[in-house]
């Protein structure tokens, strides 16, 4: 606010009145306030500041600011948002506080906020698809190994798992690379992102999570190709700023400790916050043993022999307690630096270094596979260091002038993967060695404009480059000869995908949103099987793609009353071939061999989502939600022919050639209910439950069950919660996959399952009861103490190759100051 003198004055009169003017301006412009939210000091928008008599108020802008002129120096002023609680303050005391009000969120309604469905915050009723959020108090007291066992603790995502270090999820019927994965707003997904399970996703340390956000749903307009079954958007912790003169610290330190596998982890995070500057360190450790299963169950799963190397030999030994599994252990590091700089209200940059990295991990269920006599198959199937290194930076900036925007980022990423695969037969000298690289690239540029109060616009422009380096030889482990082999990926391949999207939110009133939104897709990728033809003699020497995609999605969120919320989503998505699809030479499954196929094309899904949601008055609130997705030109493994042979010598084994072929249609549907009932203040029961079907068309046209379709599966919670002590009891049950209702390729693996009465692989029902505490000892100080499957339950979850953990005590003692 600016006030002009108009006082006729000469000489020092006028030079005192104009130091006094001056004064009384800078005094008024120090009486603008400034409010931001206390997890990531981002500012708030729509914070309403009154008086107690509510004669007096204003509302803070999109920078968070506010002018409180008007009030009186001795007034109580209330600061008040509905996603936030609700703080007073003398308006003498603004000055203390350099003018800067923190505001924390109401944790019953924090999830009334989402990001991923636009990357701009809304609320979370204006948004038409179903989106799970998981908060950093979720995450806290889930207290999850790894972020895949995050993941599963939201009662909609199953987890599959081959080994210890792994983690696939899968999302109403679908899985791998027909599901995103993004990090702080930058696609995790690449080139050799493959149809088999992948785990990439425990790369992401669970103690560095703010918030994951799970959208159940193609997200295709917003994030493009393989983001058809849903995403999984994670948000690490930011860096907090001081805001004053004063240095602003925090830290964190975690130990934690898990029986069933010995696990043994540390993790340590400092935050340092300046006026303009902050920085955010994370660090943690972990130790895996072999992991211990339950005892009541299939004896199928029982590990009683295993294979070691004695004196130059390969020798199988019986294992002394047939319920360890042996080999699963492994370790993993996380490392994270994040810097954040604020030089204006309107302007913030964020840096991010992020690396990740486990040791060898053993792939169990490789290690279990046995030839028609009984004997192990490997002596030797490990995965090598998953890696994986990030770094990001991110400008935000908003604007209450500007013609295109209000708020608008650009995200620029560098990231590099890194995996490997090492493999020896039974009593064989040689040991095959595949290791992959990608190096990905990408920029993002995201906007949001009000068009008006009734209608926003999102829009935005994307760029990914992705180059692939494979590499492959074999060692004779006895006398050290080396020599090259056939790789995994043609080398130096590369994938590039052009896209720009726009997205338009009309809400006329506050019962009804509409929501729609397109996007193009133009997706480049170059292979050379130049290098790989010495081995396999393809009739074709490069594959090449160079294809265009338009997506789109239209919804509404209705609430006719305070009870009823209906949301109805339509929406296609899309998947190109990635290099893994178009180029990849490797064992699909035992006696198979997967070949590269150059005529490959995109996939397409066309989806509708019905959901409805009953609110009586926040102690009773259901959650329903049922869901359709047809899947065209699908991508699967089928039989193929090489050169017109049917079967060739792969890695020393007679294999029949398949490929990846555009050979299928799919059509998966399911049903969902969660249920949250308030019965006291301090006493609540959750529970969720998925039930999904789904059937795709078979090399010979007949219907066959998808083979990333989870059983039913769900869990039911009971918790009791004050403000220092939460207690939770809980039950995690799965239901049963006959031999009948498995897939195919699924079929193919009966050393993963139990046999049925009729000696058929077949997956079992299940089911864990579980408890849970959480109990703040001081100011400083929390324990979170729990006991997973109580009743000793011996289980492996659907196309698992590991069964799951026996009885396991959990201990985790966090210091935060």
């Amino acid at each position: 606010m600016v006030y002009k003198t108009q006082y006729r004055v000469f000489g020092y009169k006028k030079a005192l009145t104009t130091v006094i003017s001056l004064w009384f301006a800078l005094n008024l412009c120090a009486q603008q306030v400034k409010v931001v939210d206390a997890i990531d000091n981002l500012p708030i928008e729509g914070v309403a500041i009154y008086n107690l008599s509510k004669s007096k108020y204003v509302i803070t802008d999109l920078n968070g600011l506010a002018d409180v002129t008007i009030f009186d120096a001795d007034e109580d002023l209330l600061f008040q948002n509905f996603l936030f609680i609700k703080r007073t303050l003398k308006k003498s005391e603004l000055a203390a506080l350099r003018y800067v009000v923190v505001l924390e969120e109401n944790i019953e309604d924090l999830n009334q906020v989402v990001i991923s469905a636009s990357k701009f915050s809304q609320e979370k009723t204006d948004v038409v698809q179903k989106i799970v959020t998981l908060d950093a108090a979720d995450i806290v007291v889930a207290n999850p190994q790894t972020s895949a066992d995050l993941l599963e603790n939201s009662g909609n995502v199953f987890i599959q798992k081959s080994q210890l270090g792994g983690g696939s999820p899968m999302i109403r019927g679908f899985s791998t690379n027909r599901l995103l994965i993004t990090v702080d707003g930058v696609r995790m997904n690449n080139a050799i992102f493959r149809g088999g399970n992948i785990q990439n996703v425990i790369s992401i340390d669970p103690f560095s999570i703010r918030e994951t956000e799970i959208t159940l749903g193609a997200g295709s307009v917003v994030y493009g190709s393989d983001a058809i079954g849903g995403v999984m958007s994670f948000y690490t912790n930011k860096p907090q700023l001081s805001y004053k003169d004063e240095l602003y610290f925090k830290s964190n330190a975690v130990a934690r400790y898990s029986s069933a596998n010995n696990e043994l982890t540390g993790h340590l995070d400092l935050n340092f916050g300046l006026k303009k500057w902050a920085f955010y360190t994370s660090v943690s450790y972990s130790k895996f043993d072999d992991l211990r299963m339950g005892v009541f169950g299939p004896e199928d799963y029982l590990r009683n022999q295993y294979v070691i190397r004695q004196d130059d030999i390969d020798v199988v030994v019986d294992n002394p307690n047939p319920r360890i599994q042996v080999p699963t252990g492994y370790d993993q590091i996380n490392l994270m630096q994040k810097a954040h700089y604020e030089p204006s209200d309107n302007l913030f940059f964020d840096f991010g270094l992020y690396y990740t990295s486990t040791s060898d991990v053993p792939r169990y269920d490789r290690l279990l596979r046995t030839d028609e006599d009984g004997q192990f198959v490997s002596a030797e199937w490990d995965y090598g260091p998953q890696q994986w290194f990030m770094a990001n930076a991110q400008l935000t900036k908003t604007s209450s002038t500007s013609n295109l925007y209000d708020q608008l980022k650009a995200t620029f990423a560098y990231q590099n993967f890194e995996e490997s695969r090492k493999n020896r037969d039974f009593q064989s000298d040689i040991r095959t060695l595949r290791s992959e690289n990608v190096d990905a690239l990408s920029f993002n540029l995201d906007l949001e404009k009000r068009l008006s109060t009734r209608t926003n616009l999102y829009y935005g422009l994307e760029y990914v480059y992705n180059m692939v380096g494979s590499k492959a030889n074999t060692l004779n482990i006895n006398s050290g000869e080396s020599s090259t082999t056939v790789t995994r990926y043609p080398n130096g391949s590369t994938w590039q995908s052009v896209a720009a999207y726009t997205s338009v939110k009309f809400k006329p009133n506050p019962k009804f949103i509409f929501q729609s939104g397109l996007r193009y897709n133009h997706v480049i990728s170059r292979a050379s099987f130049v290098e790989n033809n010495q081995f396999l003699n393809l009739p074709f020497d490069e594959a090449n793609l160079n294809t265009g995609a338009l997506t789109g999605s239209a919804g509404i969120s209705w609430l006719p009353s305070d009870i009823v919320q209906w949301k109805f989503n339509l929406s296609t998505a899309f998947r190109a071939p990635n290099i893994d699809d178009k180029g990849k030479v490797f064992d699909s499954e035992p006696g198979a061999v997967v070949v590269p196929n150059k005529d490959l094309r995109s996939e397409y899904a066309y989806g509708a989502d019905l959901g409805l949601k009953l609110n009586f008055s926040n102690k009773v609130i259901i959650d329903l939600g049922t869901y359709y997705t047809f899947l065209d030109n699908a991508m699967v493994r089928r039989d193929f022919t090489l050169n017109g042979e049917e079967f060739i010598i792969y890695d020393g084994e007679l294999s029949r050639v398949q490929a990846i072929q555009n050979a299928s249609q799919a059509w998966l549907y399911g049903f969902e209910i969660g249920a949250l009932v308030n019965f006291t203040e301090h006493l609540s029961l959750l529970t969720q439950y998925n039930i999904v079907d789904g059937r795709e068309k078979d090399a010979d046209g007949t219907e066959v069950p998808v083979r990333h379709v989870s059983p039913n599966f769900g869990r039911t919670h009971i918790k009791w919660a004050n403000d220092s002590f939460e207690l939770d009891f809980f039950a995690v049950y799965n239901a049963e996959i006959t031999f009948e209702n498995l897939a195919p390729s699924e079929r193919a693996k009966p050393f993963i399952y139990a046999k049925d009465a009729n000696g058929n692989p077949y997956s079992p029902s299940w089911y864990t009861l579980n408890f849970r505490s959480s109990y703040q000892l001081a100011d400083q100080w929390r324990l979170i103490a729990s006991v997973e499957n109580l009743t000793n339950q011996l289980y492996r979850p659907y196309s698992s190759g590991i069964a799951g953990p026996g009885t396991n005590v959990i201990l985790s003692l966090r210091y935060s100051i």
